[in-house]
């Protein structure tokens, strides 16, 4: 019976989480004039694909996403670049030092540079306007590479001894025995990275001035803040009495396209999720 009741109260969780998002896409790929009554979406409501297909008009668009997109590849690829040579050599033990600079990173989660010097640094640099200014401050996570160097100090040392025996160099050591035995691990702190650099918008409104060079983000935010046909350039034919109708359609069908990469790519991963993070946060 006990064991009932938790199926039961997991199913209406699970259903709680997921209706949002399912309402959100319904109410997008609904009729606009016949969801004007809101209420719960089960099915659309008149299936029309009008708001993506405004969507799909608008260069606005087509460039926040593929910023994204850059921001997202470029950035999940030089953040796990970064973190493993940061984290290695400070999990292994005859490292001189180790203690001393692991301190010093764990200080920098305590406290931070401020939003005021960052920007300073970050034009100093000259990345101001670039997409290097989402990037390059943020290559290394203070929490991520304590995740990620515990999970090295789990690899058996005699693994490394053996390695060394054969002549292996360290970094041969690091990328041909050490990664591989990593999946999990790097597979959850990618996850850690991308949903960060997909979901971040306050450094790209802080550095980002050129529309050019917008992402996907902060287009949704403006979206929300303005009239989305007036952001996605208009269109005389969709002035009616449905305008504000539209304008919802059209920020939900926003939202479905924001979140999608997300549901691409967390299935793939999700088996080492769990595990990278329970013996990676174990040990210390």
């Amino acid at each position: 019976m006990g064991q009932i009741i938790l199926v039961m109260f997991m199913l209406l969780m699970a259903l709680l989480t997921l209706y949002p998002f399912w309402h959100v896409l319904m109410y997008s790929l609904s009729d606009p004039r016949r969801v004007l009554g809101g209420g719960i979406l089960l099915i659309p409501r008149g299936f029309s694909l009008t708001s993506y297909q405004l969507l799909l008009d608008s260069k606005g668009v087509f460039d926040a996403y593929k910023n994204s997109l850059i921001r997202l590849v470029a950035g999940t690829s030089i953040n796990i670049f970064m973190t493993t040579l940061f984290a290695y050599p400070l999990s292994v033990k005859r490292f001189i030092g180790r203690n001393s600079i692991t301190l010093l990173v764990f200080f920098t989660m305590l406290f931070q540079g401020g939003m005021i010097p960052s920007y300073l640094l970050v034009k100093s640099l000259g990345m101001l306007d670039t997409l290097w200014a989402l990037i390059i401050p943020g290559a290394i996570s203070a929490w991520n590479f304590f995740i990620m160097k515990n999970y090295f100090q789990t690899i058996s040392p005699e693994i490394e001894e053996s390695a060394s025996i054969d002549g292996a160099s360290p970094l041969r050591t690091l990328f041909t025995i050490i990664l591989p035995l990593s999946k999990p691990v790097i597979a959850a702190i990618a996850l850690f990275y991308a949903v960060y650099h997909w979901n971040a918008y306050f450094d790209a409104v802080l550095y980002i001035q050129s529309q050019d060079t917008q992402v996907l983000q902060v287009f949704l935010r403006s979206m929300m803040n303005t009239s989305s046909l007036q952001q996605l350039g208009g269109a005389d034919s969709f002035m009616t009495s449905i305008h504000a109708v539209t304008e919802e359609s059209v920020k939900m069908a926003t939202v479905v396209i924001s979140v999608l990469p997300m549901l691409i790519v967390y299935p793939f991963i999700q088996k080492y999720y769990v595990k990278g993070i329970m013996i990676g946060s174990v040990k210390g």
